[in-house]
């Protein structure tokens, strides 16, 4: 498993090289004009800007499709475990944020057969792929959403949980996001992150590509969120389950 993960760690950070050319300094600053947003020099593997001190990795690309969908992600990661773990009603409603292929859309679609799965994707070869993966399992629960970098798209007070699975570290304005996530929750919904563990340097991931359960907080916390559940039983992921505190502070807008 461990050089698995770290080819692919290599082997992406040269598409993010090839589909991430230098940033242009003033579009950069155009960013950071939020208080939480501060913009620094890019390491590898990061974009240059930073959210309460933590740089922003890369986008996985269109290319990394059959990465996700590989057949021994499931006793990498124990995604079988992470989506058992998962407590929805069989009428629940769920977004898959960054839904990508939609590996864990569909087979969350299973749990809330009277429900809706909302797959949300940003890359258009993402929802293209999503698209013909609906079509073929002839899927009646999962719709398919496009977001911006700003927004989920989502219908407001929709959704009973919403996921991100090794997603959130690649948002480019998380603040915006997750107030977007936010309202679209129900008054009582809940936010899950699947993020590979930031405090176990023996996870053959890089830095960017992880997240520690205190930066979360940080971050989390600073948008109307606090952490409900943490759960330890995957390989190499936090289960980290956030409920709604508070509407966001006027400093996110």
């Amino acid at each position: 498993m461990k050089l698995k993960l770290v080819l692919f760690f290599v082997y992406f950070s040269c598409c993010f090289s090839a589909c991430h050319p230098q940033q242009n300094d003033a579009v950069l600053k155009s960013t950071a004009k939020k208080p939480d947003y501060t913009i620094g020099k890019a390491s590898e593997d990061g974009i240059g800007k930073f959210y309460l001190g933590r740089e922003i990795a890369h986008v996985m690309g269109a290319s990394g499709s059959d990465w996700l969908e590989r057949d021994d992600r499931d006793k990498e990661e124990n995604t079988s475990l992470a989506i058992a773990k998962i407590q929805l009603p069989v009428n629940g409603v769920v977004a898959d944020i960054g839904a990508g292929t939609g590996y864990y859309s569909f087979r969350l679609a299973a749990k809330v057969p009277q429900g809706k799965v909302y797959a949300v994707e940003i890359q258009d070869e993402m929802i293209a792929l999503l698209k013909n993966k609906k079509q073929q399992l002839k899927d009646s629960v999962v719709d398919i959403i496009k977001s911006t970098v700003l927004s989920a798209n989502l219908p407001p007070n929709s959704t009973d949980l919403a996921i991100m699975t090794d997603v959130y570290h690649e948002l480019k304005y998380p603040a915006e996001m997750l107030r977007s996530i936010y309202n679209a929750l129900k008054s009582d919904g809940k936010l899950l992150l699947i993020e590979y563990r930031g405090e176990d340097a023996s996870i053959p991931i890089k830095a960017l590509h992880k997240t520690t359960v205190a930066q979360l907080n940080k971050e989390l916390n600073a948008n109307g969120f606090k952490l409900s559940f943490k759960g330890d039983f995957l390989p190499i992921q936090h289960f980290l389950l956030f409920e709604k505190i508070k509407k966001p502070s006027d400093k996110a807008e």
